[in-house]
């Protein structure tokens, strides 16, 4: 009896995993399959992975080309369901927009993320703020402030990082893991702490200030295979072995 218990828990598990699997693949919303939300845009090759978060307003999102939103997102336009937000585009992601697990995006007042806009799990941006005007009356029954939220093209939101109202992030801007973000930061900066302020920029003369710790890391080649890319790491190396064309050269001394 001991041995069937066991086989049949096994048997068990491997059902509930590929049952799994099968129901985040049928149930992750892409643009063919939207489930029953409507977007403004759901671009090509662009992914919410399933179970999603709270989704509510996707009227009024824009969401880009090949982006990919991990699962227990949530993603709001308004601030409550079925409202009519008038005419425009309340939240918009531009293209190849990564969304970690667990990372909300509330947009009161429009929201814009830039593409290639790269974000851990559990990051939060938001249009929106609680106010404590009335010292009388709790926080959470005052009417809360809104302001657009911009964060620019390129840039890196590590993770668990706070955006709040108001805030515009530039091209390529790093935001470290933990961060608190208001306000305005320029283009290719990188900032930390709670609140976050700038702790390095870059000069188009002088470069990275303060300076980086070490080189930049090397490049995949373009055209390495995944088989290859595998090799290279099973043997240990970091930098992929120079094309046959160039050893030989390098060689006769050139």
């Amino acid at each position: 009896m001991p041995k069937l218990s066991a086989a049949l828990n096994r048997l068990g598990s491997r059902l509930v995993h590929r049952w799994w699997r099968t129901v985040r693949e049928v149930a992750a919303l892409t643009p063919e399959r939207p489930g029953p939300y409507r977007f403004r845009r759901l671009g090509t090759g662009t992914r919410l992975a399933f179970p999603q978060g709270t989704l509510f307003g996707t009227a009024w999102m824009e969401i880009g080309d090949h982006c990919v939103i991990g699962q227990e997102v949530t993603l709001t336009a308004g601030m409550a369901p079925d409202l009519d937000l008038g005419p425009d585009t309340v939240l918009r992601l531009g293209n190849g927009v990564v969304l970690g697990r667990g990372s909300h995006v509330i947009a009161d007042a429009p929201v814009s993320v830039g593409d290639d806009v790269f974000c851990g799990p559990y990051v939060y941006v938001t249009s929106t703020n609680h106010s404590y005007d009335d010292p009388e009356q709790p926080v959470g029954r005052q009417w809360p402030r809104s302001e657009p939220v911009e964060i620019g093209a390129g840039s890196w939101l590590g993770a668990g990082s706070v955006v709040l109202p108001g805030a515009r992030l530039g091209r390529n801007v790093v935001v470290a893991a933990g961060s608190v973000v208001r306000g305005e930061v320029p283009d290719h900066a990188v900032v930390a702490g709670a609140p976050a302020r700038v702790v390095r920029t870059w000069h188009p003369e002088r470069g990275w200030e303060p300076p980086l710790r070490g080189p930049a890391p090397e490049p995949i080649p373009e055209g390495m295979t995944a088989q290859e890319l595998l090799a290279l790491l099973a043997a240990g190396r970091t930098e992929p072995e120079p094309p046959a064309s160039e050893a030989a050269s390098g060689s006769r001394g050139g």
